[in-house]
């Protein structure tokens, strides 16, 4: 896992700016490998269950005239973890649009697993061929190796929903999940993430303010990952399996409803 070696990078240079020992070097060193010692290296690709949904719940398949919906990020977005194609998130999306909206919904995939904000140009690059009706934006995990910082990550995040918006695209972003709810990361490594993660949330979120885009949150569903891993985590430790995703998707389909405008939702675009 690169974002975890990054990690490392990046608590060895704050703590050079205020001395760290060489106890502590050694320490940060340990848990950064084992930490990639148990969540290991993806060996397998997410799913790939792109088509059609229809209302019904039945599908992929090819219709006409479908609601064209694009989800584009990290491995999250993509859906690494989940167990069966049905347990991706942008299927999980997809078919509860359809059933909201009451007609077909498109699927596309832009998300590359690994995938950091710098990426998402060619992502947007890609659907601006043919802009989708409505996206799902999900993207921050891996931006520690980066090492841009997190308002420039964020700013980069930024310009490419803003991209989207301007072609018609009714966006949704997910902001940067919790690491500190990885279990696998040793402490005090670990709260390092936490941190890293949730200052870099909160920068996506100012820097989408007035871009039209919606912007969920990602902290709400924190609690039910740090208490529940064992029902919600893959086998990796890393990644959510299907229920996990599912709760993520929980959060975001009625503000990707609204976007998409097929109903009305409490959360307002920026």
């Amino acid at each position: 896992m690169l974002w975890i070696r990054g990690l490392w990078v990046a608590a060895v240079a704050a703590g050079s700016v205020g001395g760290l020992s060489g106890a502590a070097y050694t320490l940060l060193q340990s848990q950064s490998r084992q930490a990639r010692s148990i969540i290991g290296v993806p060996r397998d690709l997410p799913f790939n269950a792109d088509g059609c949904y229809l209302p019904d719940g039945t599908g992929p398949g090819q219709v006409a005239d479908a609601l064209t919906f694009g989800i584009f990020g990290d491995s999250t977005a993509a859906g690494l973890g989940a167990e069966s194609p049905e347990a991706l998130p942008g299927v999980q999306l997809a078919r509860g649009l359809a059933e909201e909206a009451g007609r077909p919904v498109r699927l596309t995939t832009y998300a590359v697993v690994g995938s950091r904000s710098t990426h998402l140009a060619d992502q947007v690059d890609r659907a601006l061929l043919d802009p989708p009706r409505a996206a799902v934006v999900m993207v921050g995990g891996n931006d520690v190796t980066a090492r841009l910082g997190v308002a420039a990550c964020a700013e980069l995040l930024g310009e490419q929903v803003r991209r989207l918006v301007a072609a018609g695209t009714g966006v949704v972003v997910g902001t940067c999940p919790d690491l500190g709810t990885v279990r696998p990361i040793p402490q005090p490594l670990r709260s390092l993430a936490q941190r890293w993660s949730l200052a870099l949330g909160r920068a996506q979120a100012r820097a989408l303010v007035g871009s039209g885009a919606a912007v969920v949150p990602m902290t709400l569903v924190s609690r039910h990952f740090a208490r529940r891993p064992d029902e919600l985590f893959s086998p990796d430790r890393f990644h959510p399996n299907g229920a996990g995703y599912g709760l993520a998707a929980g959060v975001i389909l009625a503000p990707l409803c609204a976007v998409a405008g097929v109903c009305h939702s409490a959360v307002t675009p920026g």
